[in-house]
C-alpha cells in the first residue's frame, strides 16, 4: 500500500511538472451563480482561489479554495510562509509576506478541504504540496488559515475591483434599490426603492421591522451614495398591500459602519417567506447623491465638494490616491493601518459610496510633496477624515511608494450602455460608436468623425466603458473596418478629459465631417496604467542662470527653431543673444512607461545636433507678464528620452545611444542639463520686470497620462536686466486655490493654460 502511494506522488509531482503554467489560476474568479461544474480532473486547473473575511485589505485574508464544486477552506496545522507564496501567487500575486491562524479574518463555512499543507514554495499549484489529502482534517473553522500577500501582481493580471463576498444559502451577495415611482425608474441615478437581495430563486425583499437609519446608511453606501434620509412610507405602504413580497430576511442589525449588507448580522427566514413579516413590509431606502451625481442644478450648488481632500490618478470617478490639504499644501497618506473603515470616510466626505477597496503600496501611482498623515484609523462614523485618530509623518516612516489610495462604490449610471468600440484585437482597441436617436425615436449605432480626434476625447471613452487610461486617440481606423455601421452621426467632439460621458462633451450641432468615409472615423486604444510625468521644481529653482551665448555657437539652435523671432534679423554671426538656462528633471512616478507616441520608423533625424526627435514638442518653456502675457517663449523636442537615473532598485530600460529605444522608466527620471542647446528661453528682448516662468511637459497630451494636472511648474521670477532671481517654484497643483491666487495676482492661470 506505501509504494502504491509513493508512485502516485511520483506521477501527480511529474504530471505537474509538464502541465502550462496557464492552468495555474492567477485571477480571482468571477462571481457567478450556479457554482461552475467541477471537471473530472483532480488537477490545478480544477481549482479557484480567493481571499475573504472582513476586516482586510485587498491583498490579505483568509484563504479559500474552490474544489468538486464547493468553497472551502485551509487548516493552519503545519502551516508555513512557503505555503503562503504559493497561495499568493495562485491568487495573483508576486508572493507573500506573512500568513495567520485561528481564523483572524473570521470563520468560514462549509468543507476544511486541506489539512497539514506543506509546500517548499517552488510549486505551481497547493495541489501538489503534501498535506492530508483533500476533505480529510481534524480541524474546525476556528483554525482557519490567513495570507498576506505583497502588494504586487504578477504580469498579465488584471484587477476585479470586486469585493468578495462569501455566497452560501445564508448570505447576501447582491443588493439593489428597485424603484417603485414610474418617473423614477427612468431617471439615473435610482436613489430611493424597495431594497432587495438576490438569491438563488431571484430577488427577494427584507422585512421592515426593526430596519434603522443605519442600515439605510450601509445600503446607501453600496449604492454609491454619502447618506440616507427618511422616507415617506405612506405611498410604499399602498404599493405593499397590492403586492406578493417574498421576504429572505426579517432582521438586519447593521452598525452603519459595513461595506457590504452581507458583513452585517442578518437572520435569514425559514418556511413560508411570504408571511414571515408580520405587521411589516418591505424595507425601502432613500438617499442623498453627492455633488457628482445630483439630479438638478440647484441640489448640486447645494451639495460641495470638499476643499481640503481629493483623489488623484485614478482612471474612473470615485478612485485614486488620497490627498489631504494641510496649511496650504497638498500631500498624501501612508498607508500603514490603512483599510475600508478609513477609506470609507474617505469616498463619502467626496460624495461617493462606502470603499469598495482600501489600496496600498501607491496602486494609482506615487504623489508628490509631504506625506501628511500615517496609522490613520477611523471608526467609519466621522464625516472628516481630519475628524480620525492619525499620527503625523516624519522622514523616517514612509516613502511615496506606500501612499494610500481608494476604490469608492460609485452610482450606477448606465453610460457604457451609449458607447462602444468595435473591430480591435482586444476589448481595449477599437473604432468609436455611439447610440444615436433619431428624430423618430429609433435607435441606431452611428460613427464618430475623426477630425480633431484627440487624447482627451479617448479618455472619456475609456471611462465610460470602464477600461482604463486612453494610450491613443485614434483619427483613422481603415485597419479595424469591419462593421456595418458606415454613417456618421457626430462630429468636432471636444472634450477636456473630466467628463463621465461623450454626451457630455461639446460636439457640432449638425454633423461636419471632411472626411466622412468610415475609415476616417474615430478609434481609442485604452489601457488598465498609465504614466504619470512630473518636473522636479526645486532643481529648475536652483539650476536657473543667464547666459550670454554668441551667435556663432548658436547656429543648430537656430536650425531648430529654438531663438525668438528677432534672431533672424540679428548680424550673424556676431552679437549674442541672452538666455535664460536651468536644468529640467523630469520623473515618471505612474504606473506605465512613458514612451513617444510616434514609433521610430517616423522618429526625425536632425543631423546638426546628431540625435533623433521622438517628440516634436516635448515640453513648453514660458516666461509670462502679471497679467499672463508671454512675453518670452521656448520649446523642447524630445532630443533623446532615456533613463538618466532611476530609484532603488529600479532598472534602466532605456538608452538612447546607438538608436536605442526611447521613454522613461516608471520610477526613473530623464534629466536635461541647464548647459545643453534649446534648454533655455530666449529672454534677449525682455524688458527688467516681475515675471513667472512656466514649464509644461506634454503639453499637447500627446502621449496618455493618468494625471495631466501636474504637468505644469511655476517659479516667481525676478529681472532687472543683468541678474535674474527665480522662487517659489511648484508643480501647478500642489498648493490649494487661495495660496495659487496670492501667488499669480491674475486670474486665467489657476487651470495652467495660457489664453
Amino acid at each position: 500500500m506505501e509504494l502504491c502511494q509513493w508512485w502516485r506522488h511520483i506521477v501527480v509531482f511529474l504530471l505537474h511538472a509538464w502541465i502550462p503554467s496557464c492552468f495555474a489560476q492567477t485571477t480571482p474568479p468571477v462571481r457567478s451563480s450556479p457554482t461552475p461544474t467541477p471537471q473530472t480532473a483532480e488537477g490545478p486547473e480544477t481549482l479557484k482561489f480567493r481571499l475573504s473575511g472582513f476586516p482586510r485589505k485587498h491583498n490579505e485574508g483568509r484563504i479559500e479554495v474552490f474544489y468538486k464544486g464547493e468553497w472551502g477552506t485551509i487548516c493552519d496545522d503545519d502551516f508555513s510562509l512557503a505555503n503562503a507564496h504559493v497561495l499568493c501567487r495562485q491568487l495573483g500575486f508576486v508572493s507573500a509576506t506573512g500568513w495567520t491562524h485561528s481564523a483572524k479574518y473570521g470563520k468560514g463555512t462549509g468543507k476544511i478541504w486541506l489539512d497539514n499543507v506543506q509546500c517548499s514554495g517552488s510549486e505551481r499549484s497547493v495541489s501538489v504540496c503534501k498535506s492530508r489529502g483533500w476533505g480529510n482534517s481534524d480541524c474546525t473553522h476556528d483554525e482557519d488559515a490567513g495570507v498576506i500577500c505583497k502588494d504586487e501582481r504578477l504580469l498579465g493580471y488584471v484587477d476585479s475591483n470586486v469585493i468578495e463576498v462569501q455566497v452560501d444559502e445564508n448570505k447576501v451577495e447582491e443588493v439593489r434599490l428597485r424603484p417603485v415611482f414610474t418617473i423614477a425608474t427612468k431617471r439615473m441615478p435610482v436613489t430611493e426603492g424597495v431594497v432587495e437581495v438576490k438569491n438563488k430563486d431571484g430577488w427577494a425583499q427584507i422585512c421592515d421591522n426593526g430596519w434603522t437609519p443605519k442600515n439605510s446608511h450601509v445600503v446607501c453606501g453600496m449604492m454609491g451614495f454619502p447618506h440616507e434620509k427618511k422616507v415617506n412610507k405612506n405611498f410604499y405602504k399602498l404599493y405593499a398591500e397590492r403586492q406578493k413580497n417574498h421576504f429572505l430576511v426579517h432582521s438586519v442589525a447593521c452598525l452603519g459602519t459595513e461595506v457590504h449588507l452581507a458583513a452585517c448580522p442578518l437572520e435569514f427566514n425559514y418556511g413560508n417567506a411570504t408571511e414571515s413579516c408580520p405587521g411589516g413590509m418591505p424595507a425601502v431606502v432613500s438617499c442623498v447623491p453627492g455633488p457628482l451625481y445630483a439630479q438638478s442644478t440647484a441640489m448640486r450648488k447645494k451639495l460641495k465638494m470638499p476643499s481640503t481632500i481629493r483623489l488623484k490618478g485614478g482612471a474612473k470617478y470615485g478612485e485614486g490616491r488620497v490627498e489631504v490639504l494641510k496649511g496650504s499644501e497638498w500631500g498624501t497618506i501612508c498607508d500603514d493601518r490603512w483599510n475600508l473603515l478609513s477609506a470609507s470616510v474617505v469616498c463619502r466626505e467626496l460624495g461617493f459610496g462606502s470603499a469598495k477597496e482600501a489600496l496600498t503600496g501607491a496602486r494609482m501611482g506615487q504623489g508628490l510633496g509631504p506625506i501628511h498623515m500615517n496609522e490613520v484609523q477611523c471608526t467609519g462614523h466621522e464625516r472628516s477624515l481630519w475628524n480620525c485618530r492619525y499620527k503625523n509623518i516624519t522622514a523616517e516612516d514612509c516613502k511615496h511608494t506606500e501612499d494610500a489610495s481608494v476604490r469608492c462604490n460609485v452610482p450606477y449610471m448606465g453610460y457604457e450602455k451609449t458607447v462602444r468600440i468595435l473591430g480591435g484585437r482586444t476589448r481595449y482597441e477599437g473604432r468609436v460608436e455611439v447610440l444615436y436617436t433619431e428624430t423618430n425615436g429609433t435607435l441606431r449605432w452611428g460613427l464618430i468623425c475623426g477630425e480633431g480626434w484627440g487624447t482627451e476625447e479617448a479618455m472619456v471613452v475609456c471611462r465610460q466603458l470602464g477600461l482604463g487610461y486612453a494610450n491613443h486617440g485614434l483619427q483613422e481606423t481603415w485597419y479595424w473596418d469591419s462593421s456595418n455601421v458606415t454613417e456618421m452621426v457626430m462630429s468636432g467632439v471636444k472634450c477636456t478629459g473630466d467628463e463621465m460621458s461623450l454626451s457630455q462633451c461639446q460636439h457640432h450641432r449638425t454633423v461636419s465631417c471632411q472626411k466622412a468615409a468610415a475609415r476616417f472615423s474615430a478609434g481609442v486604444i485604452c489601457s488598465e496604467t498609465a504614466s504619470d510625468l512630473v518636473l522636479n521644481a526645486p532643481l529648475v529653482q536652483q539650476t536657473t542662470y543667464i547666459e550670454d551665448r554668441p551667435l556663432h555657437m548658436l547656429y543648430c539652435a537656430a536650425e531648430e527653431d529654438c531663438l525668438s523671432k528677432s534672431a533672424a534679423k540679428a548680424n550673424w554671426p556676431y552679437g549674442h543673444r541672452r538666455l535664460l538656462r536651468f536644468s529640467s528633471q523630469i520623473h515618471n512616478i505612474g504606473r506605465a512607461d512613458f514612451r513617444p507616441k510616434a514609433g521610430r520608423h517616423s522618429w526625425v533625424w536632425h543631423a546638426c545636433h546628431g540625435h533623433y526627435h521622438s517628440m516634436d514638442i516635448f515640453t513648453h518653456y514660458d516666461l509670462m507678464s502679471a497679467n499672463g502675457t508671454k512675453v518670452a517663449e521656448g520649446h523642447k523636442a524630445s532630443f533623446c528620452l532615456e533613463d538618466t537615473d532611476c530609484d532603488e532598485g529600479v532598472s534602466k530600460r532605456y538608452e538612447c545611444a546607438n538608436f536605442g529605444e526611447q521613454g522613461i522608466t516608471v520610477g526613473c527620471w530623464d534629466l536635461y542639463r541647464h548647459d545643453i542647446d534649446c534648454q533655455w528661453i530666449d529672454i534677449t528682448d525682455v524688458k527688467p520686470g516681475n515675471y513667472i516662468l512656466q514649464v509644461v511637459i506634454n503639453p499637447n497630451y500627446e502621449v496618455a497620462e493618468s494625471d495631466f494636472t501636474n504637468n505644469a511648474m511655476k517659479c516667481n521670477c525676478k529681472y532687472d536686466g543683468h541678474r535674474i532671481w527665480v522662487h517659489n517654484c511648484h508643480i501647478g497643483d500642489a498648493f490649494s486655490e487661495e495660496a495659487e491666487k496670492k501667488f499669480e495676482k491674475y486670474p486665467g492661470q489657476l487651470n495652467n493654460q495660457i489664453s
